[in-house]
C-alpha cells in the first residue's frame, strides 16, 4: 500500500530553498514516506496531534499521515534551527 505525497505550498516553497545537496536528501526522505509513513526515526510532535517528524541531517520534515485517504501531507521543511519557530506559527 503507497501514499500519495502532498507538499503545502509553504512547504514546496521552502524545499525549492534548500541548497541541491540537501534537496536531493530531504527529496529522498520524502519519497520513503510514500512507502513508510511512520519509519522507526520518525516521532510525534509534542503538543501537536498528528504531526510527525523524520531527521535528515541537518533538516526537518514536519507532516501529517491521513490514513483514510491515504496521504502524506508535508507541512514544513527546514533546518533543525528555525523549523520549530514555524511549526508554532501554525
Amino acid at each position: 500500500m503507497s501514499y500519495a505525497i502532498e507538499l503545502t505550498p509553504q512547504a514546496s516553497r521552502q524545499f525549492k530553498k534548500l541548497p541541491r545537496d540537501a534537496r536531493q536528501r530531504v527529496g529522498r526522505c520524502i519519497d520513503q514516506l510514500a512507502s513508510e509513513p511512520r519509519p522507526a526515526d520518525c516521532e510525534k510532535i509534542a503538543g501537536r496531534v498528528g504531526f510527525y517528524r523524520v531527521r535528515t541531517g541537518d533538516y526537518r520534515v514536519i507532516y501529517q499521515v491521513h490514513d483514510d485517504r491515504l496521504v502524506v501531507l508535508v507541512v514544513l521543511i527546514g533546518d533543525r534551527r528555525d523549523i520549530y519557530r514555524h511549526l508554532a506559527n501554525l
